[in-house]
């Protein structure tokens, strides 16, 4: 792994910023202050939410060494304004060095005063506020207004006389907890600076200039930004969005994804499931997964930790029982491994031991929720391997769930969770897979309604709005937005409400058609920079995470409308390119989808990675068919069998296949008594044309390439199925921004699977007659005894083969094309 999010905190520092709603305050005192400031007389009484995304950065000063320097920053407002207040935002966009969690105030003059004038030169300023004499306190992340009367200008200037120093990122890890370091570098740092005349922000807009010695004009324009489109503030209630439960009208499924029944009969869903047990089993011992609940019942006291034990096992307390649960039950469905289930329930019982006596469950303090990502992140994979637990027939999971959120439902924190938290909005589907449980309430739901639900966010999304997705306005975009998504998928099926389906489906289409690699990867991740087709290759964009969201979002779409091909083939490419793909046998998972170069190493150390991988590879059966009222869904071709019951009849479905070593198909219905259904075969949309199908030998019928051929008869013992998947080679043209000068990129696919160029990190081929995609995949010629590998003619010693396949070599999922005429 190159670059996790504690390897980041460790590191580097991220930038992003923001502005804010006017506060409303008395008069201050506006002369210079001899005596020590109190803040409490400047805070407008909001605190200022994150804003890492790129768009809503603070304006820095450069960087001096002396904090005496004297730097400003100017707003022309176009015209002349009573003044009835100044306010600042402070930058509320790093992370404390070593440790998940933003801090604010970084950068806040030290020293300073605000002046007007309606001369750009300043020749004669009057004085809104002057605190050059004394330092002015450390505002973290409380937004500051100096109010004065009777002041008129169009020009506002802020001028810093003494810098307060940037935080200083360790040399080696921090411990928990622990504070940062000044160091010897100073700036002069403001997220927004509002000028407020007639109750409004008059700057909003206006141009900004810098001090041309020490400013930054590259960032002035952010101290004018629009403010964010629902405000600046942590603090998010809104009581008149909750809607009562008696006007729901419930969205129903019309398929179902089978929860137990299907027998993997060999093939490499079965390979990559032994191998995930094999990870799970071996990763981590139950004393290790439950050590974190003892700890907070003073069973276990003292414990040390070292590494990356620090980030994933103690700031996120309890994610790594999630990550096995979420793991081990969800195979338990499907494969009963004597040692997996005993340990499942070994941990259900370990966490029921030390619940305490008001439902509360979860590894770490009450009184810590807000520490790094437990609110959220920590809180959402233990709901989800409880859940697991549940369907895999553990009985005491469900209930101790349904006893932790009668308690998190009514606590009085929940007006702080989505923008005080890290990342609070990943909390949502915690509440909503419970909501949507056996044991769901309408409060599960009314929560999110009241204290999560962003409409703006909202209609953006289904105005598809690409910068709702890349620059998400309060928290660093992020992957794990498609956690979001997911539970206002599963808000619309408790509810019925179309602003949830619309929002969804606009986000799932952009993520689709703006931020998928070669393969399918999710190409969207914290700490970097990813605007819409971007698709750069040098930066580590796939997390494992994201593409399990990815299927776990498509599969809810693929339930609600199973006649849509289009959510079959995400999940498809998800499994064999990114779930399959990142998996080193059973010893262990990778973090990124890398493109080019050589795949990381493995780790076993609960990444957010290893959680959802572990997660998605232990649901893969559920994927192969989904069950309608009427019948059965064909998704996937796997050599599995399905049972199910159509009506009051027992029906089984066996397929026999090699895909996608081998593309022929055969099933075989097996039915007690004769029965009608419908049984829908998938037409993949790589197929490379038009697919037969026959029923007992006889030609029942075709389909187009995206479609489903449905099969309705009287099924009788023993009727067989039979097709051929039209497999072929398919070459694209790689449109994103890192081209190559007189070469064009491809990348390669054998019906769902990618396929890499081997034996270099960037192959470069050469092709007679021309350079396009048509020529290569004419090239490209089977490898004897070697399914899937290829041979590209004219060019010796350079093979292709499956991506999900590559361990050690060194390869390319975009080789670079010459013309050789």
């Amino acid at each position: 792994m190159t670059l996790t999010r504690r390897d980041f905190l460790l590191s580097t520092t991220y930038l992003g910023a923001g502005l804010a709603v006017t506060g409303t305050i008395e008069p201050l005192v506006t002369q210079a202050a001899a005596e020590p400031i109190e803040l409490a007389g400047y805070v407008t009484g909001i605190r200022m939410a994150a804003t890492p995304a790129t768009a809503y950065r603070a304006y820095r000063s450069k960087v001096v060494a002396n904090p005496g320097v004297t730097t400003w920053i100017q707003v022309d407002l176009g015209k002349s304004f009573r003044i009835e207040a100044i306010q600042l935002f402070p930058a509320s966009e790093r992370m404390y060095p070593g440790r998940d969690q933003y801090y604010a105030g970084e950068g806040f003059p030290l020293r300073f005063r605000i002046e007007a004038s309606d001369d750009a030169s300043f020749g004669a300023p009057v004085t809104i506020v002057d605190f050059t004499q004394s330092d002015f306190p450390d505002p973290k992340d409380n937004i500051t207004q100096f109010k004065q009367h009777g002041v008129n200008g169009r020009y506002v200037r802020l001028t810093a006389t003494r810098l307060r120093a940037v935080k200083a990122n360790p040399t080696e890890e921090v411990p928990l907890g622990g504070e940062p370091k000044d160091s010897p570098d100073f700036t002069l740092t403001v997220a927004k600076m509002a000028v407020v005349s007639g109750g409004h922000d008059v700057a909003v807009g206006c141009k900004v200039s810098a001090d041309p010695e020490h400013g930054n004009s590259e960032l002035a324009a952010q101290l004018t930004r629009p403010p964010r489109q629902d405000g600046e503030g942590i603090h998010y209630d809104n009581p008149h969005a909750v809607t009562d439960p008696s006007t729901w009208k419930p969205a129903k499924y019309k398929a179902v994804a089978p929860t137990t029944g299907v027998t993997l009969d060999g093939g490499v869903f079965q390979t990559a499931m032994e191998n995930n047990i094999e990870y799970l089993l071996t990763s981590y011992s139950t004393d290790d997964l439950l050590r974190q609940f003892y700890e907070r019942t003073g069973k276990i006291k003292n414990f040390k930790p070292t590494g990356s034990q620090i980030f994933w096992e103690e700031d996120l307390a309890g994610s790594n029982a999630g990550r096995f649960l979420m793991g081990g039950a969800n195979t338990m469905r499907w494969i009963d491994n004597a040692d997996l289930r005993h340990r499942v329930n070994a941990v259900v019982d370990g966490i029921e031991e030390c619940r305490q006596p008001n439902g509360y469950i979860m590894a770490y303090p009450e009184d810590t929720i807000f520490y790094s990502e437990r609110a959220a992140y920590t809180r959402a994979w233990l709901t989800h391997g409880l859940l697991e637990a549940a369907y895999a027939g553990n009985e005491k999971a469900l209930p101790m769930l349904r006893g932790y959120y009668d308690w998190f439902n009514q606590q009085p924190f929940l007006p702080e969770m989505l923008r005080g938290a890290i990342q609070g909005g990943q909390g949502m589907v915690a509440n909503t897979r419970l909501g949507t449980s056996p044991l769901g309430k309408p409060a599960d739901a009314q929560v999110i309604q009241r204290y999560y639900q962003e409409d703006a966010w909202l209609r953006g999304l289904a105005k598809r709005e690409k910068e709702q997705v890349w620059q998400y306005p309060y928290d660093r975009p992020h992957c794990y937005l498609l956690t979001d998504l997911e539970a206002y998928l599963d808000m619309y099926l408790i509810t019925g409400d179309p602003l949830y389906y619309d929002a969804v489906l606009g986000s799932w289409e952009m993520y689709r058609s703006h931020w998928q690699q070669a393969g399918g990867s999710i190409s969207i991740i914290e700490f970097e920079k990813d605007p819409p087709d971007s698709d750069y290759l040098r930066q580590k964009l796939g997390e494992l995470c994201g593409s399990s969201f990815w299927v776990f979002l498509s599969q809810r779409f693929q339930l609600l409308h199973p006649d849509d091909e289009r959510f079959a083939t995400e999940i498809e490419k998800s499994i064999y390119n990114i779930g399959m793909a990142n998996q080193d046998g059973g010893k262990g998972l990778r973090y990124h989808t890398i493109m080019e170069g050589k795949k990381e190493k493995s780790t076993h150390e609960n990444t957010c990675c290893e959680g959802q991988g572990t997660r998605l590879l232990g649901s893969l059966p559920e994927h192969i068919y989904s069950i309608a009222p009427d019948g059965l869904y064909v998704h996937l071709y796997e050599p599995s069998t399905i049972r199910w019951k159509q009506g009051e009849q027992p029906m089984e479905l066996a397929v026999k296949t090699r895909f996608p070593y081998d593309t022929a198909v055969h099933c075989t219905v097996k039915a007690a008594t004769p029965t009608q259904a419908h049984l829908r075969i998938r037409i993949p949309s790589w197929a490379a044309g038009e697919m037969k199908v026959s029923v007992n030998g006889k030609a029942e019928g075709a389909g187009q390439p995206g479609t489903y051929l449905s099969l309705q008869r009287q099924w009788s013992n023993s009727d067989t199925i039979e097709f051929t998947l039209p497999a072929v080679i398919r070459v694209r043209p790689y449109k994103g921004e890192d081209q190559l000068a007189g070469k064009t990129r491809y990348s390669v696919e054998y019906g769902p699977v990618l396929l890499a160029a081997v034996g270099s990190p960037q192959a470069g081929l050469s092709i007679d007659g021309g350079q396009d995609a048509e020529h290569l995949a004419k090239l490209l010629e089977p490898i004897a005894g070697s399914p899937l590998h290829f041979s590209v003619r004219g060019n010796p010693g350079q093979t292709f083969m499956p991506y999900w396949q590559v361990s050690e070599e060194e390869f390319t999922c975009y080789p670079a094309v010459k013309s050789s005429t």
